[in-house]
């Protein structure tokens, strides 16, 4: 991905990201202006996946040719940009770490930043590409914040200035709780400076009505000597000692590595190329396992999402250990059936106000068997699990989630937020959606039909027997209690006699799963309904924009943003299920299917490059929103285009 010339205002809402699979990571916007408090050259998760501080904010870069002065940063302060190195950036690639192409004062120097995988560490080199006559030096100022990722940093005097020296490192802790950063390099000259940069500005964060000025501590300058003779500039900076005589290596040995992950991608199409690269920066380290961080910047492992993701992340690329390890770590986490919804940034106990992630472990666990074919595994340690999780649900668990006398799934308490529609304002749940959720239906269904099949297989016939009871009553009763007739659709909840009528992409969950809970002809009505209402080359609007709670725009402060979430805006991740339904119920409609997966192409160059975003705004434009980069909005349109969308001819063997 090339992006030249530089055009500042469009630039700077182009976001790079780096990823190291611990849950650390790198990222800032093509000029290299901060505009999150979230942007950082390194941020370490000190107790992988979480735990994550942002340590080295930036670098501030001066060329020096000839005794003329090129300041390349780029920072917003109130009132002004400065400096304005934007103006001498000539081209930003991402090749495949992003690199950046400077000319000022007659040269040109390259700069390229990436991570290390499996570390807390981020390279950062400069190589002179012409004008090599002049006299140029390079000198760097670091600024850190050490603080929590999610908070900002400021002026104080607890912080400790002191830099320890060696040859080739330069070193800081400034706080005792947090870890020493190591700053290896290969300048002639470093010095201890001590210097507070006052009042940086995140525009991002201005807008979301968050913290958004900080301020930044330089603890010393780098000075390098550019030219022919002497090599690559190079910054290390890492919370384990490293030498900057190593970055030629770790850059080649991370080429490899991301060579060998395009090489997996399971089709020559080139969105399914980039999508497989994109992928792999979400599977990350808990403990001797694996899981997956659900969004950057700010999200850390959600069940529900890891489980939703798992599929397209690491079955269709054939990363099936990964996949296993993922399984089995969710599977230590199960608690009174339940699986976690959300892992804590700050070493909590989990929490498992989720009715729905558990309801999709079943669906990844039969992904996974039918990628594999490993029942044994699955026999052995994952079934006793998902019994588990049945009679749970049978006989009732937390937040009034049990089987009903009807055969669906009851789920919900007062101002719990229990389905992946979530949002909350202080006591306001936004979409409660008590009762009996459509998509959780067809999940209850799905997840029967799932446990059927399984015993079965091991030779439990009476038990598979009385799951095949329970989804066939399951069945029986939804049809009649969810057909909107008025609308050709589903309702989007049923609690008692109230009946839900907002039309939601919920529905398209009774069409996509493995066991289809709805009958053709009302699947195909369901997608028709879909398609008209919700479908945009963004994804699925999360209502229709006929409803008169429909909210076009994803922007404002947290309650603005909060009550906007799922009343209208675009979810990225929910292109998946569509095409997979969409080609369920249209069985000539693949070059459809393919043509909207085409008009996802251009979501990789907007907003996180090389990376889907979160969310979109509803409205045309449908502006990219949220997190820059999301795990299951990759690994759901990976997922359904290999699957669904494109013949098995074009895939690789």
């Amino acid at each position: 991905m090339r992006i030249q010339p530089i055009e500042f205002d469009h630039a700077r809402t182009l976001e790079w990201l780096e990823t190291n699979g611990l849950g650390g990571f790198a990222s800032s916007t093509v000029p290299g202006m901060n505009t999150r408090r979230y942007h950082g050259l390194l941020t370490a998760a000190t107790r992988p996946p979480v735990g994550r501080v942002l340590l080295l904010s930036k670098l501030e870069e001066t060329l020096v040719v000839n005794g003329e002065r090129f300041d390349l940063s780029v920072n917003q302060y109130p009132g002004a940009i400065h400096p304005a190195g934007h103006q001498y950036l000539r081209e930003f690639r991402l090749d495949p770490m992003p690199v950046f192409l400077y000319a000022a004062g007659g040269v040109e120097l390259e700069k390229r930043v990436f991570m290390i995988h499996g570390e807390n560490t981020v390279v950062v080199e400069y190589e002179l590409l012409s004008g090599f006559g002049a006299g140029c030096t390079l000198e760097i100022r670091p600024l850190i914040a050490f603080r929590d990722y999610h908070g900002t940093a400021h002026r104080n005097s607890a912080l400790n200035p002191a830099v320890a020296f060696e040859k080739g490192v330069a070193s800081v802790a400034p706080y005792p709780d947090l870890p020493r950063l190591f700053l290896a390099h290969n300048a002639g000259h470093a010095e201890a400076t001590g210097h507070w940069y006052d009042n940086f500005e995140y525009e991002l964060e201005r807008e979301r009505g968050l913290d958004f000025r900080e301020d930044l501590f330089n603890p010393l300058l780098l000075r390098f000597s550019l030219g022919p003779s002497r090599g690559l500039a190079a910054v290390i900076a890492s919370t384990s000692p490293r030498l900057a005589s190593d970055a030629p290596q770790l850059r080649a040995g991370e080429i490899s590595r991301r060579s060998a992950i395009a090489a997996m991608a399971p089709s020559p199409e080139p969105l399914i190329r980039d999508l497989t690269l994109a992928a792999d920066q979400f599977i990350v380290q808990r403990d001797e396992l694996k899981t997956v961080i659900a969004g950057y910047p700010w999200f850390s492992d959600w069940g529900r999402d890891t489980m939703i993701a798992l599929p397209g992340l690491t079955l269709v690329t054939g990363r099936f250990q990964i996949a296993r390890d993922i399984l089995v770590a969710f599977a230590r986490s199960v608690d009174r059936g339940m699986l976690p919804n959300r892992f804590p940034d700050a070493g909590e106990a989990p929490e498992y106000n989720t009715v729905d992630a558990t309801l999709w472990y079943f669906e990844a666990v039969r992904a996974y068997l039918a990628y594999t074919g490993e029942f044994e595994f699955v026999r052995a340690q994952l079934l006793p699990v998902l019994r588990g999780i049945l009679d749970w649900h049978l006989r009732g668990t937390r937040y009034g989630i049990h089987m009903d006398s009807d055969g669906l799934l009851s789920c919900g308490e007062a101002g719990v937020q229990l389905t992946w529609m979530d949002a909350k304002i202080g006591d306001w749940v936004v979409t409660p959606r008590t009762g009996k959720p459509v998509e959780i239906q067809a999940l209850w269904y799905n997840a029967l039909r799932i446990a059927a099949d399984l015993t079965r297989r091991e030779g439990q016939p009476l038990q598979a027997d009385t799951f095949e009871q329970l989804a066939a009553r399951a069945q029986a009763s939804f049809l009649p209690q969810f057909w909107n007739e008025s609308e050709h659709c589903l309702y989007d909840v049923v609690d008692g006699g109230q009946r839900d009528g907002a039309i939601r992409p919920n529905q398209i969950f009774a069409v996509s799963l493995h066991h289809q809970i709805l009958p053709l002809d009302r699947a195909r009505q369901v997608v028709q309904v879909v398609e008209r209402e919700l479908l945009t080359p963004a994804g699925l609007r999360s209502l229709s924009p006929r409803d008169s709670r429909y909210r076009g725009r994803y922007a404002g402060g947290v309650f603005e943003r909060d009550s906007a979430y799922h009343q209208g805006t675009v979810w990225q991740w929910l292109m998946g299920p569509f095409l997979s339904a969409y080609c369920k119920v249209n069985p000539q409609g693949r070059p459809q299917a393919a043509a909207w997966l085409a008009g996802m192409q251009s979501q990789l160059g907007e907003a996180g490059l090389g990376q889907l975003s979160e969310i979109a705004d509803g409205d045309a434009s449908h502006q990219p929103r949220g997190c820059l980069a999301q795990a299951w909005s990759v690994a759901e349109l990976l997922r359904a285009a290999v699957e669904d969308v494109y013949p098995r001819s074009q895939r690789i063997s």
